[in-house]
């Protein structure tokens, strides 16, 4: 089975369209049922309503440890899509709570469930401000500390 976290997310949603696609055993956290209806909507778009149906809603916050237990059982596989988006520097703490403690806790989570493969997926903005750069950003492109950075980006 493979777990989907931030399956309400814009990513995460269209991750669980293709993973439902190709008939793959799915199961995704939410944290609460009105994102389950914008992922549905997205479903209803493509015209896919019947793949909806395949997944596995399993209420949970990365933050929480507690409440990832029965999202991890059963689990061989993870993308962790979920994470908090700001560029407001007085969301700095919320940022880091979710996107470095929440996927700290994912990567604990997999190594205790012995998890086969896990995929962490993150925008390119993680990479920092496009402006900056003279080439084209990729999942190559390195980590300039020198340059100034958004929280976000730090974060993730």
């Amino acid at each position: 089975m493979i777990l989907v976290t931030g399956g309400t997310g814009l990513v995460g949603a269209h991750l669980l369209l293709h993973l439902a696609e190709n008939e793959e055993p799915i199961r995704a956290i939410y944290r609460n049922r009105n994102g389950i209806e914008k992922t549905k909507s997205l479903f209803q778009r493509y015209q896919k309503e019947a793949l909806f149906s395949k997944i596995d809603w399993i209420e949970a916050d990365i933050i929480e440890v507690p409440s990832l237990e029965n999202a991890f059982k059963n689990v061989d596989y993870v993308y962790h899509c979920a994470g908090l988006i700001s560029y407001d520097p007085n969301d700095e703490l919320a940022l880091r709570k979710t996107n470095i403690e929440g996927t700290a806790n994912i990567v604990n989570f997999c190594i205790d469930y012995n998890i086969k493969k896990l995929c962490h997926v993150s925008s390119i903005a993680a990479l920092g401000n496009m402006a900056s750069h003279e080439v084209e950003i990729t999942e190559a492109t390195e980590w300039n500390p020198e340059v100034a950075h958004s929280d976000y980006a730090i974060s993730k």
